[in-house]
């Protein structure tokens, strides 16, 4: 029986295809290399192995781009096709249910999945994978919690785990255990992509500003080499220091000269470069016509019906481009898709369409609109996506048009949030100093 590096049974295998769907494991795992490459090898090799096949449709499912997902789901068409075992069997209903827009209950199904199969390292990744695009702290954290006691360090992926572990342990504002586990993971397997970034958004959530840049700055070797295909998004997150440092002219520096180098058509990218020009916009930071570069590369990705987290970033993009018409016929989908019974349906209309609506009228210097619409969409939980990190651009253009806008009360109350979190932030301070200035202005004018 040809097993997997972890002791799972492999149907329709051979030993060569084996040792290619490991190694393309691996790579998925560590974000390095060429995972995609590499299982078609595995597929070449033994075109009826079933878990090189969906170790593919993961990988293109959760690109979370249109023209990808109906990739995955002719893949699951042809698995069906293929004799399964149980464990395949459970993988691929999984997929079918992430490829047609139902995140939670995809992501559930890989929770009762890995009880049975705690060393299934695919169902782990892409159940770690499904949580984050859903914003589920809980399970980001509760996912590896359930089964790391069944693994060890002698175990290939054991660092892996740990890496994701850290993740959870963050968003669930587990700050200490997650960098713990994160430094860690990175003792074990040094070249782990994503351990550093969990490791980066715990300095991030904790306003260690310096120490992120530090961290992001003496470690880079180790995530931003050429075959490192996450190295956009640590970017993205050094650059988010250099913001908040107050260096944004060396952010939009970074920004050219490392995210948006290659010009990547990649939407995981997109999301990066949407939201750092975005983010430099608000910190005061002319970045030009960069937003029309953008705009044109996320064409292909923005259809309202996938993924809104993805079209709430193109939108920002859109703004700085004056593309309008984009705008429209994008909300025009959106509205569609709302009306319908789906987990997609709901998001968008609780979410996605409320914060393209407050974007656009921040953008149109219409702030009480702004205020309303983004003031009740930054609650997301257990919806939409993304990471804490990732989610504080709302409540940052929030703060933004409750200044602009001469809100000062709930300026004010917002910055409290803020400092009590961050109370060290260069940023929320300097939100704090401009609030009392507005305030003085006012009680002058009066």
């Amino acid at each position: 029986m040809i097993t997997d590096q972890q002791g799972n049974r492999l149907s329709g295998a051979t030993v060569q295809a084996a040792e290619h769907y490991n190694e393309a494991q691996t790579s998925f795992a560590l974000y390095r290399g060429d995972p995609l490459g590499v299982v078609d090898r595995a597929i070449e090799a033994a075109p009826d192995f079933a878990m090189a096949h969906i170790l593919k449709a993961y990988m293109v499912g959760l690109a979370t781009e249109p023209a990808a997902n109906d990739y995955g789901k002719a893949i699951v068409d042809k698995l069906s096709t293929l004799r399964l075992d149980d464990r395949e069997t459970s993988h691929v209903h999984a997929l079918d249910l992430m490829l047609h827009g139902q995140w939670t209950a995809a992501a559930q199904a890989l929770d009762m999945h890995n009880v049975s199969y705690p060393l299934d390292i695919v169902a782990i990744h892409g159940g770690h994978l499904m949580d984050f695009y859903r914003a589920c702290a809980r399970n980001l954290r509760d996912r590896m919690a359930r089964v790391l006691p069944a693994w060890s360090a002698d175990i290939p992926g054991y660092p892996m785990l740990l890496g994701m572990y850290a993740f959870g342990l963050e968003e669930a504002g587990d700050y200490a255990r997650a960098e713990e586990n994160g430094r860690r993971a990175i003792e074990l397997e040094p070249m782990d992509s994503w351990a550093h970034h969990a490791v980066a958004h715990v300095m991030e959530m904790q306003g260690r500003a310096e120490d992120g840049l530090e961290w992001m700055t003496t470690r880079e070797p180790y995530w931003a080499d050429d075959d490192n295909f996450f190295k956009v998004h640590n970017w993205w997150h050094k650059a988010v220091y250099l913001v908040e440092l107050g260096r944004g002219d060396e952010a939009l520096a970074l920004y050219d000269s490392a995210i948006r180098a290659n010009q990547s058509q990649i939407a995981l990218e997109l999301v990066d470069a949407s939201a750092m020009l975005w983010r430099l916009h608000l910190a005061g930071v002319d970045v030009g016509n960069r937003w029309s570069e953008v705009a044109s590369a996320w064409e292909p990705h923005v259809d309202g019906k996938l993924y809104p987290f993805n079209d709430w970033h193109a939108t920002m993009t859109y703004l700085g481009a004056g593309r309008d018409d984009d705008i429209a016929r994008n909300l025009q989908s959106l509205r569609i898709t709302a009306n319908e019974e789906s987990e997609i349906a709901a998001w968008t209309r609780r979410t996605a369409i409320p914060l393209i609506e407050g974007f656009t009228a921040f953008w149109c210097k219409d702030y009480h609109t702004a205020v309303e619409c983004l003031h009740s969409a930054r609650f997301i939980v257990n919806s939409f996506g993304g990471s804490h990190a990732q989610r504080d651009i709302i409540d940052l253009t929030l703060m933004e048009a409750a200044i602009q806008g001469r809100y000062l009360e709930l300026a004010t109350g917002l910055a409290n949030e803020r400092l009590a979190l961050k109370p060290h932030s260069r940023g929320n301070l300097l939100f704090q100093a401009r609030i009392d200035h507005a305030g003085e202005e006012s009680s002058k004018a009066a």
